[in-house]
């Protein structure tokens, strides 16, 4: 078993260790110590970093009350190594730890939630929830409600503490859920309405947490996933967030609490231009395609060839070939470029004997292309040479 040093004093960055064994690995080695007070992945949280002997520690796991630290150099059996703690990373993980316990409390309190599991990652944190009547999402209202709780809790600085009680006085606590281990279970109490096991670090008051923000809640595996950011994390969002807002408010002449409004009115000034916009493509585009109707060259097959580029999206590009072959004895082949590429639609009458999903498809396998489709209706993309590759086979008949 290994000494933890990190449950009686979660600040404690430096301690001495003696090294009792170390195992090469495939990428570097694992060591073990009679004491440390690195903390290994468990819990949700992840490992500490740092420095043990002079070696860079990489990771850090459990087995069996065992601490194993994965190390970039080889240390002694036997040596004393001074092992020095990544404080940085370890007092986030601190706030993120207890920024979900105050969370977890505050769903349970109100809203009757259970938190089944923790996960901190490296940008955002997240905990599941099983909700009564199986609810995987709260209102907007009820995110603020919850923020509004945790953070109040914050600003009164209330006391965390983290103990082993013995066995009568854990049956008294009142406990949010059922510890998951028998023996020697950890507890950790916010302020006078949290209370849980727990065997991660956390700061010795809530004040240190700073602020807790909720970013999303979302529905996973018929629960409900709350990420949210504390400390540093959630400060460092309020920066990015009030920074892109007022950037915004700037750009659109208007104050950060008129900006919902103003994008508002902007994006239905965006609808009706664009709008506008397809009308007088799609008059420009029956003007085009009337154009290429009255310049039709007559096939060996009788029918007339209506061909040529326009300036359309797929759509309008469908539309104006079936509005084009609604006449009797045409063919129509259109393109529509976009840069050194380009869409086609081939279509034909009903009373023509063409077959143009052969035609596109045999017109552009040859120069890179691809496409095909039903006798009287193809399309594909490719190269420009494919229009005119489908134009001279019609031509020769």
């Amino acid at each position: 078993m290994t000494e933890r040093l990190y449950y009686n004093n979660a600040y404690l960055t430096e301690f001495d260790a003696q090294v009792l064994a170390c195992k090469a690995l495939e990428e570097g080695f694992d060591v073990v110590l009679d004491r440390s007070a690195f903390y290994p992945t468990s819990g949700g949280q992840p490992f500490d970093t740092g420095l043990l002997g002079g070696a860079r520690v990489v990771d850090v796991n459990v087995e069996d009350g065992v601490v194993h630290h994965t190390v970039q150099s080889e240390l002694k059996v036997g040596e004393r190594v001074r092992g020095v703690i990544d404080w940085a990373r370890r007092f986030d993980h601190m706030q993120q730890h207890a920024g979900d316990h105050m969370i977890a409390g505050a769903l349970h309190r109100l809203m009757g939630g259970v938190t089944i599991g923790l996960h901190v990652s490296s940008d955002v944190s997240t905990i599941d929830v099983a909700m009564p009547e199986g609810v995987t999402r709260i209102s907007p209202e009820d995110v603020r409600r919850i923020e509004r709780d945790v953070n109040e809790h914050i600003q009164r600085d209330v006391p965390i503490r983290c103990w082993f009680p013995d066995d009568a006085e854990l049956q008294t606590l009142p406990l949010r859920k059922k510890p998951t281990v028998s023996e020697h279970v950890r507890i950790v109490a916010i302020g006078d309405d949290e209370m849980v096991a727990c065997g991660g670090t956390h700061p010795s008051s809530a004040g240190q947490i700073g602020l807790v923000k909720i970013v999303s809640v979302t529905p996973a595996r018929g629960k409900m996933r709350v990420a949210f950011l504390a400390g540093m994390r959630a400060l460092g969002d309020y920066f990015r967030v009030s920074e892109a807002a007022h950037g915004a408010a700037e750009m659109l002449t208007t104050g950060v609490d008129s900006l919902t409004a103003s994008v508002g009115a902007l994006q239905e000034k965006l609808k009706a231009a664009e709008f506008e916009l397809v009308r007088m493509k799609k008059e420009a585009l029956e003007t085009t395609a009337q154009k290429l109707l009255e310049a039709a060259e007559t096939l060996p097959c009788g029918a007339r060839l209506a061909a040529g580029f326009v300036d359309a999206d797929a759509m309008l590009l469908r539309d104006a070939v079936s509005a084009m072959i609604a006449r009797p004895g045409v063919i129509a082949l259109l393109g529509a470029k976009n840069g050194d590429q380009a869409m086609y639609v081939f279509g034909r009458s009903a009373d023509v004997d063409v077959n143009m999903g052969a035609l596109l498809r045999d017109s552009a396998r040859p120069l890179g292309g691809k496409g095909g489709g039903r006798p009287d209706f193809a399309q594909g993309g490719g190269c420009e040479a494919i229009l005119q590759a489908a134009c001279e086979t019609l031509k020769k008949g």
